[in-house]
């Protein structure tokens, strides 16, 4: 492939002086542009999310998601594996394609539990058919949730979590890290990894509350459910906002990404 003639006005490569693509990347070199998806913030039905490069990264290799889907709103929150190469474009392809994925099994009448672990498995397919060969595997960590008139449901592949904090009262986490020895991750999506081995987890709360995914530039800081509920003032984009502003005045070493989904008593499971 090669590069399209530059726009007048467009920005050039912080290394070559070459064309940027849409993805970020130069054309030329292939250098990630620091520039791109710098800060980036999403909002749905009063859901929204924040996602930050963070202080000390050239990148920001955070992807989130969020939509709709009939009753359901949708969050995908992934992290790009810092190791392995377009670990940016890694984390975006899978939330676009298990977002994707999951609106599309929700609309077709899957139960939450199947559509949640078939958007994973297709979103890690679609990050495995990116490497060239498994010693060049682009890779991402992955973690969804959903919000809905039966309640709330987190899957996950890696490190991303997933909470459920309560308006009062002490919160959960929803998701258990994959990682072994040292806390080195232990499951990811990518090429090298194999087929998905998604675990989904279901809470039926009786109160309103707010459903968190987040990448661990958030959750270092604040590593627990009472933390991270005492971090947040208030549900939508200002508490996404509070909880990514938390993390960059603690150093925000890594990249951050804080999505929030509100739970309404009107639609509580009875």
């Amino acid at each position: 492939m090669t590069a399209p003639e530059a726009d007048k006005g467009a920005a050039a490569c912080v290394r070559c002086g070459g064309t940027v693509a849409p993805d970020g990347h130069c054309w030329d070199c292939g250098t990630a542009q620091p520039a791109f998806r710098a800060r980036f913030e999403a909002s749905v039905r009063g859901a929204a999310g924040v996602s930050d490069r963070g202080l000390r990264r050239g990148v920001n290799a955070d992807a989130m998601v969020l939509a709709a889907a009939g009753p359901w709103t949708v969050g995908v929150v992934c992290d790009g594996v810092s190791m392995s190469p377009r670990a940016d474009r890694a984390a975006q392809v899978a939330a676009d394609a298990g977002a994707a994925a999951l609106c599309e099994g929700l609309r077709a009448g899957a139960v939450p539990e199947d559509a949640l672990a078939d958007a994973a498995v297709r979103a890690g397919r679609a990050v495995a058919a990116l490497a060239p060969s498994v010693n060049a595997a682009p890779a991402c960590t992955y973690v969804a949730g959903i919000a809905g008139p039966d309640g709330v449901w987190a899957c996950w592949v890696g490190d991303s979590r997933a909470y459920w904090l309560p308006d009062e009262g002490p919160g959960t986490a929803l998701t258990e890290d994959d990682t072994g020895e040292h806390e080195a991750l232990a499951a990811w999506l990518g090429a090298d990894a194999g087929e998905p081995a998604p675990r989904v987890r279901s809470h039926r709360p009786r109160d309103p509350g707010t459903l968190l995914l987040c990448t661990d530039g958030l959750w270092r800081y604040l590593p627990d459910a009472g933390s991270l509920r005492a971090a947040l003032p208030s549900p939508g984009l200002d508490g996404a906002r509070s909880l990514v502003a938390y993390a960059l005045d603690a150093g925000g070493h890594d990249n951050v990404t804080a999505l929030v989904i509100p739970v309404r008593r009107d639609i509580l499971p009875g």
